[in-house]
């Protein structure tokens, strides 16, 4: 597979049937400062060539670019974490606006809404997310979003905006909420979440749902699968969630690869 450039990043050509698109991994975490470049060799090993990397501050935004420009394939998306209004200011909607002008990402993300953690006061969560809304319209990218607990909260906005689609990161709403999501134009992020065999409705979502819907994600260093528990996750950890969810499936391996690294690549464009 030959990398190409896009916008000052490695990119490697998701061609091949046996390549694994990881469409939500941290690895600028400081979880991985001690042995970075050996998870990404093993995330490669297992077949994933491509990374999404999102942004979670301003702060942020130089970590996630150094770390998509030393590791090929691994793509940024800027944006503001609802779980970090207490770090946020509207000068730093100003500097995500410059970020995409100057390095233009595959999505924006991470965003959203999060009425799991109290705390986070809601309104400031919403004004964040409705104004990164806007920012994802005036570039026409996708979005990334957080949704935990607040689904139909993020669906409201997203029904006034009419954008070029996303990703309802690490999904774990109603089937009626996943139909809403698809009918704007939505991908649904499944990982280590649905590997737990006690998570029946995520496992019947998975089973149930279009695979056409449906992208594969880690979400390392967190939301570990069934195999590691409380471990820290890695995005070579997608290898065996595809084959757990081919497996559910009753489905080929190659077919939950194939699917699912094409419905990546209609999302955030022929980048990879």
């Amino acid at each position: 597979m030959c990398p190409i450039r896009h916008c000052g990043f490695f990119v490697v050509s998701a061609q091949g049937t046996s390549t694994l698109i990881d469409t939500h991994c941290h690895l600028d975490a400081g979880e991985f400062d001690s042995d970075r470049d050996a998870v990404f060799e093993r995330a490669r090993a297992a077949g994933v060539m491509v990374q999404v990397v999102p942004a979670v501050t301003a702060a942020n935004f130089a970590e996630v670019a150094t770390t998509c420009q030393r590791y090929p394939g691994c793509l940024p998306a800027w944006g503001l974490h609802p779980m970090y209004i207490h770090v946020h200011h509207e000068k730093h909607l100003t500097e995500l606006r410059r970020q995409i002008a100057q390095w233009r990402p595959v999505a924006v993300g991470e965003i959203g809404l999060d009425l799991f953690v109290p705390g986070p006061d809601f309104a400031t969560q919403e004004f964040f997310y409705v104004e990164q809304l806007k920012i994802a319209k005036e570039f026409d990218l996708p979005v990334l979003l957080h949704c935990r607990r607040a689904n139909d909260q993020i669906l409201k906005q997203l029904r006034r905006f009419k954008l070029k689609g996303g990703i309802a990161h690490a999904f774990n709403g109603s089937r009626h909420q996943a139909e809403a999501f698809i009918k704007l134009g939505f991908k649904l992020g499944f990982g280590g979440a649905f590997t737990y065999t006690r998570a029946n409705n995520l496992r019947r979502l998975a089973l149930e749902l279009p695979l056409e819907a449906i992208v594969l994600e880690t979400d390392s260093p967190d939301i570990a699968p069934a195999w590691i528990g409380k471990g820290r996750n890695e995005p070579a950890e997608l290898a065996r969630i595809a084959a757990t969810l081919a497996e559910l499936r009753g489905i080929p391996l190659k077919t939950v690869i194939e699917q699912t690294t094409q419905n990546a690549r209609e999302l955030f464009g022929a980048v990879f």
